[in-house]
């Protein structure tokens, strides 16, 4: 059986997230398939992705294609269905934007794990509009694209044979905007790379790539009032502009390695997640290592977090935050009883449950 993975893009600022975790464990599962992207930009990415066999699309050789990507969006539909596929028995399509319009022959089996639909052109349309594309030249230019682009979204929604999710969450947008059924997987931590520390830091954490819609700025606001110690591991469009506001008892260390990652995760007091995602790793990797989290109530975090392994705050302001931190007790938790509540998320499970798909 001879399979291809297709992905959105390799290019975000702000280095590996979820979708580029969950690519390198794929990639693992299947280590001859090639990985066909938009884009692909190798110093944002992590090293070990030098090694596969990406191939990328014509957008990369335009200029700034790998660095400016987002200028491109027009041409991303016309992109991916470039993309020659026809020697393949299976095509895995990982899509959060247009990587599930690709074009398929009627011999190939098209499955797509679905991280979500392409969100700033339905659900989160005017948060967008709001804090991401507030210029005139934006407001004039980025409505009558975005008609097109739904047009185009649901209508490549029907090249695919079936749809994977990531949430009972995003199932639910999937049925709402493509009016298609999907089964649930979730996204793997490996809970082998995660343990429980013995010694725990007085600081709070947010892993995070700093976006707009990441609403880091919410937990900034929040910690500013508390003066509560907050590390900020990640990067992203947001950094300077947070970094400005943000008290001295707020540090940003920009992207590091895993290792450190992990580290940091295990000794936090609690992971703070304040955006609204459709999934949400860092949550898991957080309660892999034993640690419990304060997420926004809604999206993905109803479905990885408990009353055992975090606190939710509502509605997704600073006063909601600062409310529940001032509350907090990280002694409340059992950090042997948070992991194996995370279990359920472990990488041989996400690893069963796809083969069992491809092969059937």
């Amino acid at each position: 059986m001879k399979l291809a993975i297709v992905h959105d893009g390799l290019a975000t600022p702000g280095g590996r997230g979820g979708a580029e975790a969950v690519l390198t464990h794929l990639h693992g599962m299947f280590p001859d398939a090639p990985i066909y992207t938009t884009v692909y930009h190798s110093d944002r990415m992590p090293e070990e992705f030098r090694a596969f066999d990406i191939r990328t699309s014509f957008i990369q050789r335009l200029p700034f294609g790998a660095s400016k990507f987002r200028a491109y969006l027009p041409l991303m539909p016309t992109a991916v269905e470039q993309f020659d596929l026809s020697e393949f028995d299976v095509v895995l399509s990982c899509s959060h934007s247009v990587a599930k319009g690709v074009i398929t022959s009627p011999q190939t089996r098209h499955i797509c794990y679905c991280y979500s639909p392409l969100r700033y052109a339905w659900d989160m349309y005017h948060e967008y509009m709001e804090t991401s594309w507030r210029s005139k030249t934006a407001r004039l230019l980025i409505p009558p694209l975005l008609t097109y682009m739904r047009m185009w979204d649901t209508l490549s929604s029907q090249r695919v044979d079936a749809f994977i999710a990531i949430s009972r969450f995003v199932a639910q947008r999937i049925k709402k905007y493509y009016r298609r059924d999907a089964q649930v997987i979730y996204p793997p931590v490996d809970m082998a790379n995660f343990s429980v520390s013995e010694r725990l830091e007085p600081y709070f954490l947010i892993v995070s790539r700093l976006e707009p819609y990441k609403r880091v700025d919410v937990a900034v606001e929040a910690f500013n009032r508390l003066g509560l110690p907050l590390l900020i591991i990640g990067d992203g469009a947001e950094r300077e502009k947070l970094a400005k506001v943000a008290n001295a008892n707020i540090t940003f260390l920009g992207r590091q390695p895993d290792q450190l990652v992990r580290e940091a995760l295990s000794k936090c007091q609690a992971l703070i997640f304040p955006g609204e995602e459709d999934f949400g790793i860092t949550p898991v990797e957080a309660q892999a290592s034993g640690r419990p989290v304060i997420a926004y109530r809604g999206g993905g975090a109803l479905e990885t977090v408990s009353e055992q392994s975090g606190r939710f705050f509502f509605p997704k302001t600073a006063d909601a935050l600062v409310n529940v931190i001032q509350g907090f007790d990280a002694g409340q938790f059992a950090p042997s009883a948070i992991r194996r509540h995370a279990a359920q998320f472990d990488l041989p499970v996400f690893q069963a449950r796809i083969r069992q798909v491809i092969q059937s």
